[in-house]
């Protein structure tokens, strides 16, 4: 290899006097085992249009999957409801799942839920982009809004058990106005959710299959509509485990793949350090059409804002191992204001939380945003940081799309890496698209149907529209993610853009839970006005910056931060002063679950025994307590520690990758096993009674057990008194 080497650079010498090839990238090129590589050289993008999988492959994980997790899921649920006794689907248990299902399930559907397209995709795109910072700031910045929520949980419990949605406690408590109001808020946030879900997985479909992005869109909800519509929420709910289970799976695979089998992190920390050690012209020179035989500048086709090479702006020391990131915590700020919102504001959140027996409730959102952080934390410093430190010719656009991870997948792994990347992100799309069904669908029955259409509707009336509205949501979003694709919109955009649209929602949506005195009127007008100076003030930082409104100049970082900051904080500032000085309430608490009424009084979840109020109370105390300790440690705590490290040693790097690689263990471990530790009883319960099923009888095993055991015990006895009674007859 050497000598190779030696007779390339002296024929480079030789025979092209006006070389201007750097002696480092040519060595660097010409070693099959580290980075740039040869096989890349003049590709101006990863993909270029081609795709490592045939279109087969596309349509058989897109329907293929959805139509065999539609048939697992219903035929579990359809055991589930005969061997229990519990054979006809009411509306309520439609849409709250009987509201008993325990920790380790709820800890799973919150992961499952919170695991969008963007979890898998954008917080690589965000490693690619800032280093290390991107993957901690995304999962921190969304990890703290699941352990608050927690806080609501419990108070949901305590105050409205027997709700539906949030737009009925909404209801209850401040009226009309705001129930209208905050619809349309629960509404957007469903739709930005499901948009991204479309956004990232149509164009991570058509990167890796070729099938086009607009039958994709349209493909993709079917394999939720059939299970959902037929199941409810407990199909949704297990659905959500099994997906949970295998996103983790793959996890695990990539971090092995990176860390353990193919490279080390001393290998990943060395190729980082080169990637930004690159001058202008050694980068210009990499991305040229010819690099081993580099002469110029005309011949390359680098640019410094659509390839990852030279020092990364605003970083310390342009290193990608560094926390002190300045746009990287101008990203995390975004990720926080605006996950706030899909999560405070998102009706499926809400419904997760009613349908949490009490005392898992707590406990289940706690244990879920744990577990749920290792995914975009272990994931990104992974396959995102990969993606810098192979230099492999990933394009600014390509990682807006979120095709970091299919890529790295891909070029590690080969067509193996990226059928697991489509399986993942599939699992990803459907598990929260689901959730996004079943809450939109709940919200149009409980909150439209039966308000204002039809106040004495049956619960046969609420289960025949939410199926109804499951389907017609499915096709709405299909050509709605279309539209946002046409119009230039891709998954990082409408990422950072949530916040503007849904923040308003969110402290007002607080205040209505935990705060006696928030009065209605304020929280209506603290929603619009925010939504509107949100928007104004977004648009003005757009034209400030760059003369110019276009979208383009509206996803820039400081944009999208002025935006989201001012949705927020403008809207909770408006609603305390109006709460406090103007219209201040006394609300009575107690009150409000009486204005909130059963459909088929179906009461399972809401006995004296689970409404317990010293165990509320426990719980309570227990969540918060945990909640914002867990907050500061994430936010503040780690960050700052962190701060003195400056530019990461490799030993620290070292640890940072050891921390991630035990995160995603520990959680795959615990998501998988304690949901099954949890349910054997019922697990036990169905299978035997699907045994007897099988074999013509009807019970369960230990029913029969119980029945045959006296059997044995008693024909011994009988045959023995036969005999002390044959004596006695002869001696008569």
């Amino acid at each position: 290899a050497e000598e190779a080497k030696r007779q390339l650079s002296s024929f480079t010498k030789d025979n092209n006097p006006t070389t201007m090839s750097s002696d480092i990238v040519v060595e660097r090129l010409t070693n099959d085992l580290i980075p740039p590589f040869a096989q890349y050289s003049g590709k101006e993008s990863y993909f270029e249009g081609n795709t490592p999988l045939s279109k087969a492959v596309g349509y058989i994980v897109v329907l293929g999957f959805g139509a065999l997790f539609s048939v697992f899921t219903t035929a579990i649920v359809y055991v589930d409801k005969k061997f229990k006794g519990n054979a006809n689907m009411t509306s309520e248990h439609f849409n709250t799942a009987g509201r008993m299902i325990k920790t380790g399930l709820t800890a799973s559907v919150i992961v499952s839920q919170w695991t969008w397209a963007a979890t898998l995709l954008q917080s690589s795109n965000v490693a690619w982009q800032y280093g290390v910072s991107g993957p901690f700031w995304y999962a921190s910045g969304a990890t703290i809004q699941v352990l608050l929520f927690g806080v609501l949980a419990i108070s949901l419990k305590k105050v409205a058990p027997s709700a539906h949605t949030v737009c009925e406690i909404v209801r209850a408590r401040w009226g009309k106005t705001a129930h209208l109001t905050f619809l349309f808020f629960a509404f957007c946030a469903n739709i930005i959710v499901t948009s991204m879900l479309l956004l990232g997985g149509a164009a991570t479909v058509e990167a890796l299959t070729g099938v086009d992005y607009r039958l994709a869109s349209f493909l993709i909800p079917w394999g939720v509509i059939l299970y959902t519509s037929a199941g409810g929420l407990k199909a949704t709910f297990i659905a959500s485990y099994l997906h949970t289970v295998i996103i983790f799976a793959v996890l695990v695979t990539m971090i092995m793949v990176v860390y353990i089998k193919t490279y080390s992190s001393d290998q990943v920390y060395t190729f980082l350090d080169w990637t930004v050690s690159y001058t202008t012209e050694e980068c210009q020179q990499i991305y040229s059409t010819n690099p081993l035989n580099y002469t110029g500048p005309e011949t390359s086709f680098f640019d410094p804002d659509k390839y990852a090479c030279g020092p990364v702006p605003n970083n310390n020391s342009g290193s990608y191992l560094t926390m002190l990131s300045g746009d990287g915590l101008m990203f995390g700020i975004i990720n926080i204001v605006g996950n706030f919102g899909t999560v405070f504001v998102d009706q499926s959140y809400w419904q997760s939380a009613i349908a949490a027996r009490p005392s898992s409730a707590a406990k289940g959102y706690l244990l879920g945003g744990i577990c749920w952080f290792a995914i975009p934390f272990s994931l990104a410093t992974s396959l995102g940081l990969a993606s810098t430190a192979l230099m492999l010719p990933i394009t600014a656009g390509e990682a807006g799309a979120g095709l970091v991870p299919p890529a790295v997948a891909d070029h590690l792994l080969g067509n193996a890496g990226a059928v697991l990347i489509l399986i993942m992100l599939f699992m990803a799309i459907v598990s929260t698209g689901s959730a996004e069904s079943i809450a939109v669908s709940s919200l149009f029955a409980y909150d439209i149907y039966r308000e204002y259409f039809n106040p004495d509707a049956t619960g046969e009336q609420i289960l025949k529209v939410s199926r109804i509205v499951i389907v017609v949501f499915g096709l709405f979003m299909g050509a709605f993610s279309i539209l946002l694709a046409e119009i230039g919109l891709n998954l990082g955009w409408v990422y950072l853009f949530m916040g503007i649209m849904i923040g308003s929602a969110v402290i007002p949506l607080w205040n209505l839970m935990t705060w006696d005195k928030a009065s209605g009127t304020g929280a209506v007008i603290a929603a619009w006005s925010g939504l509107i100076l949100a928007l104004t003030g977004w648009m003005v930082g757009a034209k400030i910056e760059s003369g110019s409104v276009t979208v383009a100049t509206l996803g820039s970082n400081p944009v999208m931060l002025s935006g989201n900051l001012i949705a927020i904080l403008s809207s909770g500032f408006i609603h305390y002063v109006y709460s406090k000085f103007i219209d201040p309430q006394n609300y009575d608490f107690s009150e409000l679950n009486t204005h909130i009424k059963l459909v088929e009084h179906d009461m399972s979840g809401l006995t004296e025994e689970e409404q317990n109020p010293d165990e509320l109370r426990r719980a309570y105390r227990w969540i918060t307590r945990r909640g914002y300790v867990l907050t500061l440690v994430l936010i503040i705590i780690w960050p700052l520690l962190s701060v003195p490290a400056g530019v990461f040693t490799q030993a620290y790097f070292a640890f940072w990758v050891l921390v991630s690689i035990c995160w995603g263990f520990g959680a795959t471990i615990i998501i998988t096993l304690l949901p099954l530790i949890e349910s054997q009883a019922d697990i036990g319960q169905d299978l035997s009674g699907l045994w007897n099923y099988i074999r013509c009888k009807k019970g369960d095993v230990n029913e029969y057990a119980e029945e045959e055991a006296p059997k044995e015990v008693e024909e011994p006895v009988k045959e023995v008194e036969a005999d002390e009674e044959a004596p006695a007859k002869n001696e008569e």
